[in-house]
Formats: structure tokens, C-alpha cells, sequence
């Protein structure tokens, strides 16, 4: 075990994912076992100000004891007592998370929980989601790079002892770990590592994005930032612009839409849009108007708070102007074609003609 080699990936990893200012103070959460005492060591080595923090929940007697003691004596950790009598997994984890929430908390995390997660995630919800780096509520998992035998190999390189919990072979994640995958490796040995890549897809993804995939809503909608949203409709997902305010002229597609009325926008079809003051729905003006279903998502309308009063091209306005740009005719050998209209004027005020319904 090369012990600097991996201090140095995990720093790698602490400033990929920008989860803790350099030199800052972190408390790492502490169990006893090798994961989080090699997190304790290794954040003090890097030259951060590591704090620690050990919750007992006396739930293995004499042996909560000793880890309590442990966690204090050699990684000098604050232990709070809180009963974890008749928990779960899950309400025991919501208990460490409660503590010292006014500081920024790390654990000790690695691939091989991120591996067994994934896993769980798969058979319990359907879809192959892992641990975040970083909690909206300030926990940080700086070992997720490194796996379960190399922080042992390191606390035994640098002449760290650690405890070993005898509950985890009966947890959900122990039988994950003890009797799952042990069989998947005789499949393939490198099972481990081709199930962490279940993720590699999902963390180019923007986050809102990839929650849209995994939800197992039949409709929702997200916005990534910058005027897109994407959509899903059960088996079907889309991108489209977000709502644009219409001031001056907007340039939605082949449409140039201009008004001078104050507080409409321009933005994509929803279901269950209907015309303002109307009980009709706009899938049924688009019916009506025999405009494939293929073109309704990137067709705009223009809004007024959530009433739709036009549709480009099929309901008009009084006030709302829309011209659609002519195709571009083929290039030509005698040179680049003529522009259907200069630069930002619009159609509509060429012909002195809004858009017939």
C-alpha cells in the first residue's frame, strides 16, 4: 500500500467534486472501522482541520462500548449517545445525520458502499442510482474513489488500529456484501468495477435531469437552467425552451412572433392547455388543424399567465404579430440566395397581414 498515492487521489476527488475548501474544517463521522478511520487519517494528513464525531446507539452492549471508546481515545471524537432501540437501517443513518448539522460532515463512504447501493437501488426501486459525493444538508463522502480493502491495507500501512462491527454480516448491506457479491464475481471477477459503471452514463447528466429519468412519475417536468426544460411523458421524454417574456420580437423556430401588449411570454405546448376564456384544448386545435403530432411539442403559443390566446399560425390575436420564415431554397450556382427579409423585421409587417386562423 502505497499510503501517499492514495491521500493523493483523494484529494483528486476532494477537488473534483469541490467538497471541501482547502484547509477547511470538516468533522468526519466516525464508526471505529477502518472506512472512517482512514478518512479521519487522511483528511489530517491532506491538511485540513478534521474534527471527529462518533454516535453510539448502544444497540451491541459492551461492544458499542468499546467502539464509543475507541472513536474518543485514538481519533479524539465527540460521542453523542442517542437510543437506536428498535430502528432500522434507515432511522439509525437519519439519527448520525441529525447531529452537528451547523458543520460541514464527512464519512467514509467508499466504492464498494457506492457498489452495493447501486445494487440495492436496482432491486429495491428499479433504477441504478448511487451515493451523492455531496448532501444538500452538508455531508461529503470524500473516499467514493477508493475501495473497502484499501483503506484497511492503508489504516495497516500507517499503524492505525480500527474496529470491526460483527452486526454488518446481518444489515441489508452486509448480505449485499457477504453472499450477493461473492457470487457475482464468479461470474466475472471485475463485477464490482462493471457494476460502479452503471453510473459513468448518469454523472455526465445534469442532476435534475437524471432524477427526470429515474422518477417513476408518468408525467414531470424540469428545468436545467438556461431557458430548457425537459419533459417526460410516461415512455416519452423531449427538451424544450422555457417560457420567453414577448418583448419586441421573439424568434421561436420558424416563427417570428412580436406584440406590443405587456406580460405575455412564448412558450411550448403542455397538456391540458385550453384558449383563454374557452373550454377548447389546444390538442384539439392542433387536431382541428391537422398539425402532425410530431411538430405540437416545439409549436409555440403565446400566454398570458396560464392562458393561452394564440397559436401561431392557426388562432390569432388582434395584438399578437406572427410571420413564419419561408424555407431556404436550395444553394445556387450563381451564388448564396437572396434573405426572405432583413435582419429583424418582421414578415408580418411586410405584407401589413397577421397570420390567418
Amino acid at each position: 500500500m502505497d499510503a501517499a498515492a492514495l491521500r493523493a487521489r483523494i484529494e483528486e476527488q476532494i477537488r473534483r467534486q469541490a467538497l471541501i475548501e482547502p484547509g477547511g474544517s470538516v468533522c468526519c463521522l466516525v464508526s471505529g472501522g477502518a472506512d472512517s478511520t482512514c478518512l479521519w487519517h487522511t483528511l489530517r494528513e491532506l491538511g485540513y482541520d478534521v474534527g471527529a464525531l462518533h454516535v453510539d446507539h448502544r444497540l451491541r452492549g459492551e461492544e458499542s462500548a468499546e467502539d464509543a471508546r475507541f472513536c474518543a481515545e485514538v481519533l479524539g471524537a465527540e460521542v453523542v449517545v442517542l437510543d437506536g432501540a428498535g430502528g432500522s437501517e434507515a432511522e439509525l443513518r437519519e439519527q448520525r445525520y441529525s447531529v452537528a448539522r451547523d458543520r460541514l460532515r464527512a464519512t467514509g463512504h467508499t466504492a464498494s458502499d457506492q457498489v452495493e447501493t447501486i445494487l440495492y437501488r436496482l432491486v429495491s426501486r428499479g433504477s441504478a442510482t448511487g451515493i451523492e459525493a455531496r448532501r444538500e444538508d452538508r455531508v461529503v463522502r470524500p473516499l467514493l474513489t477508493v475501495w473497502r480493502d484499501e483503506t484497511a491495507a492503508y489504516c495497516e500501512a500507517v499503524g492505525l488500529p480500527f474496529r470491526v462491527d460483527s452486526s454488518n454480516p446481518g444489515t441489508k448491506r452486509g448480505v449485499l456484501r457477504e453472499q450477493v457479491l461473492p457470487l457475482l464475481r464468479t461470474l466475472h471477477p471485475a463485477a464490482d468495477e462493471n457494476i460502479l459503471r452503471a453510473l459513468d452514463a448518469r454523472e455526465t447528466l445534469p442532476p435534475a435531469l437524471a432524477e427526470l429519468l429515474a422518477s417513476p412519475a408518468g408525467s414531470k417536468r424540469v428545468d436545467l437552467g438556461g431557458g430548457l426544460q425537459a419533459v417526460r411523458e410516461y415512455d416519452r421524454l423531449w427538451l424544450e425552451r422555457g417560457p420567453v417574456a414577448l418583448e419586441g420580437e421573439v424568434a421561436w423556430g420558424e416563427w417570428r412572433i412580436r406584440s406590443t401588449l405587456e406580460g405575455l411570454k412564448v412558450r411550448g405546448w403542455r397538456p391540458g392547455d385550453r384558449l383563454a376564456g374557452r373550454q377548447k384544448k389546444i390538442q384539439d386545435v392542433f387536431v382541428d388543424a391537422k398539425i402532425p403530432q410530431s411538430d405540437r411539442e416545439a409549436w409555440p403559443l403565446v400566454v398570458r399567465g396560464d392562458e393561452v390566446i394564440a397559436v401561431p399560425g392557426v388562432v390569432e390575436h388582434e395584438d399578437v404579430f406572427v410571420a413564419k420564415a419561408p424555407a431556404k431554397p436550395a444553394p445556387s450556382p450563381n451564388g448564396p440566395p437572396r434573405q426572405a427579409y432583413a435582419d429583424g423585421d418582421s414578415a408580418s409587417e411586410s405584407d401589413g397581414k397577421r397570420q390567418p386562423s
